[in-house]
């Protein structure tokens, strides 16, 4: 009999023909959101800067725009608190029409979310593009510059589009002191049993000194500064010493007389804001798990005997660092940070560095007890889905899913009890 699964959804659950219920986000207070243990007095100060930028919202005196997703960043990493995923009700609505705004807003950005950037497979001409076109523009707004009427992207072809959610950003400067023979040791670690079960992986790359990107869904970027500095232009429309020229050397919807928008403001020793973000990333700590209990016990075992550990790694260590907050300390991820092949599913049209269009960073598990939306585009909110949109023709996980299709309805039970507790 064919397998097929349909999803009752009732208080928040999701229930399988099988008996197997996602139980969901944990609800409740959360306790994320902390700057990592140990930071200094000093650390702790900049974090707390660096927050306050973060949750800023920008106009156009700003720099916003003039193409933009949203008009700062807290209100896409809301979930469960600042520095998150995607919220449960979409923030760039509301953006796109602030102040009088012109903007439609596309048939695939919903109210109940989750928020997204979009992509573009190709350009006009069929050459590959990749690049993120920018939802709304600032025609209209009461603080638009006299004189702009830059016109909204065309979004109508939706076989060209593809979409990403924003990334948690908890715990990245964990990840970012994490040298790179400790990744390279970790992949070539348990070798024959990964080849046996399909896995290779492989990591991307930095084009230059050939060091190990490693945020973003393909691993794209190198660090927290540039990952700040890109998000600030690509998502917010805001020039900054990172990437100090307008996408679309559009001058005439800009309020400011010269570029970058953003920047250190040396006669006063402040930092830039795109510096104030990766500091607050830098040392917001990873995100808590809940208690553990027989069942959640049960399927790490399970997780690990499935062979879902050979790519999601449970824990990896810092390097010597110069803070010693991020130094020598145990990071429980759950990733290789490694790119994986996963299939025609989830393939997204998109080549980013070394990565292929079918190859995703492994996603760091840690939080997941506490997000709404899975995978890449946000595609799904239950783990049955999600572990099944893993799997396909080429896909590294194929072997992992047929091991994970075999265990009895309990233990798949435990197995999600599990990882709703990281």
């Amino acid at each position: 009999m064919k397998q097929t699964v349909l999803y009752v959804v009732a208080c928040g659950l999701s229930l399988s023909v099988y008996g197997q219920v996602d139980p969901g986000p944990r609800r409740g207070p959360t306790t994320a959101g902390r700057p990592v243990a140990g930071a200094t007095v000093g650390e702790t100060l900049m974090f707390e800067e660096g927050k306050d930028a973060f949750n800023e919202v920008d106009n156009v005196v700003n720099g916003l725009g003039p193409r933009f997703n949203l008009d700062g960043c807290a209100g896409c990493h809301a979930q469960p608190t600042v520095g998150g995923s995607a919220p449960a009700v979409n923030p760039q609505i509301a953006a796109g029409l602030k102040w009088g705004a012109v903007n439609r807003i596309p048939p695939f950005i919903r109210p109940d979310g989750p928020a997204m950037a979009v992509r573009f497979k190709q350009k006009p001409d069929g050459t590959p593009d990749g690049g993120v076109h920018s939802l709304f523009v600032i025609t209209g707004r009461a603080d638009a510059p006299a004189g702009c009427n830059i016109q909204q992207e065309d979004f109508s072809r939706r076989d060209n589009l593809t979409f990403r959610i924003p990334t948690p950003l908890f715990g990245l400067g964990l990840i970012e002191s994490i040298s790179d023979d400790g990744l390279r040791a970790n992949l070539a670690f348990n070798s024959n049993r990964k080849l046996g079960m399909g896995i290779r992986g492989r990591f991307n790359t930095n084009g230059n000194d050939g060091t190990i990107t490693r945020f973003g869904w393909k691993a794209q970027n190198k660090s927290l500064m540039i990952f700040s500095g890109e998000a600030y232009n690509v998502e917010v429309g805001v020039t900054n010493e990172l990437f100090p020229n307008e996408r679309d050397g559009n001058k005439v919807c800009t309020s400011a007389k010269a570029s970058p928008e953003d920047h250190a403001d040396l006669e006063r020793r402040d930092y830039s804001d795109v510096e104030k973000f990766a500091v607050f990333m830098r040392y917001l700590d990873g995100p808590p798990a809940a208690a553990t209990n027989p069942s959640v016990d049960r399927g790490r075992s399970i997780f690990d005997s499935t062979g879902c550990t050979l790519c999601h790694t449970p824990q990896l260590k810092t390097d010597v660092v110069t803070s010693a907050a991020l130094s020598q300390k145990s990071v429980n991820l759950y990733s290789d940070l490694a790119l994986h092949r996963m299939g025609p599913g989830l393939n997204d049209g998109i080549s980013q560095g070394d990565a292929q269009p079918d190859e995703f960073r492994t996603a760091p598990l840690w939080g997941i007890g506490e997000r709404l939306f899975l995978l890449h585009d946000g595609r799904s909110r239950d783990l049955m889905d999600a572990i099944r949109q893993h799997d396909g023709p080429g896909s590294e996980a194929h072997n992992v899913i047929r091991s994970f299709d075999l265990l009895p309805r309990e233990q798949k039970q435990d197995l999600f009890n599990f990882l709703r507790s990281l």
